[in-house]
């Protein structure tokens, strides 16, 4: 039920989400010619970006319509980046592999987010960094974008717990306008998390 709403909104002529990154992940560094992975990536607005800041990006997601999509982007923007169509509810993520990992709003239902958060940590490189931002549980109240399901939002509680191994963890819980396409359009409450191997 799940791919077939995203092969849907992805199947569009116009891009769900826009096709300009997110406004934290812009704000991120990462070193010149990092391995990033982008998990949940949609239509890889995201890996796209990072491709033009000379990365090398691996993205997934479990529509097929969302990486031709990304795949159209990647043409248009004159850059490559490998595209995977995968479940991430079955997905290993390859250990000491990537120099950074972003998750720009993947909301995962708890038993797919228990699979997914703690295989992080050991895929990072030392020194290795995670980018995330997603909803948080009071951005149900907004209105404004992301799932209508509380079990698919998140708390920093949860989050802290899931990437406690980090040795340097930031996690904020904020109010900002989140302007991206029509499906995220407004105010809205919004965790961010930076972490480092």
């Amino acid at each position: 039920m799940q791919k077939e709403f995203w092969n849907n909104r992805y199947g569009a002529k116009d891009y769900a989400y826009g096709k300009t990154a997110n406004d934290f992940l812009k704000k991120q560094t990462f070193f010149t010619g990092s391995r990033v992975l982008c998990l949940a990536e949609g239509e890889g607005r995201n890996a796209v970006y990072l491709a033009e800041q000379g990365h090398k990006v691996t993205m997934i997601d479990y529509s097929p319509e969302g990486i031709k999509k990304a795949q159209q982007l990647a043409r248009e923007k004159g850059v490559e980046i490998n595209a995977l169509c995968l479940d991430l509810s079955s997905y290993q993520i390859e250990s000491n592999a990537w120099d950074a990992i972003v998750i720009i709003f993947g909301h995962f239902p708890p038993e797919i987010r228990e699979h997914l958060h703690p295989q992080i940590f050991n895929a990072l490189k030392s020194g290795g960094q995670l980018v995330l931002e997603a909803y948080s549980k009071e951005q149900l109240q907004y209105k404004t974008g992301g799932p209508e399901n509380l079990n698919m939002l998140y708390a920093e509680a949860e989050l802290s717990s899931d990437f406690k191994d980090f040795s340097s963890l930031s996690i904020n819980t904020l109010t900002r306008e989140v302007i991206e396409g029509q499906y995220h359009t407004g105010i809205a409450s919004v965790i961010q998390v930076k972490g480092n191997k």
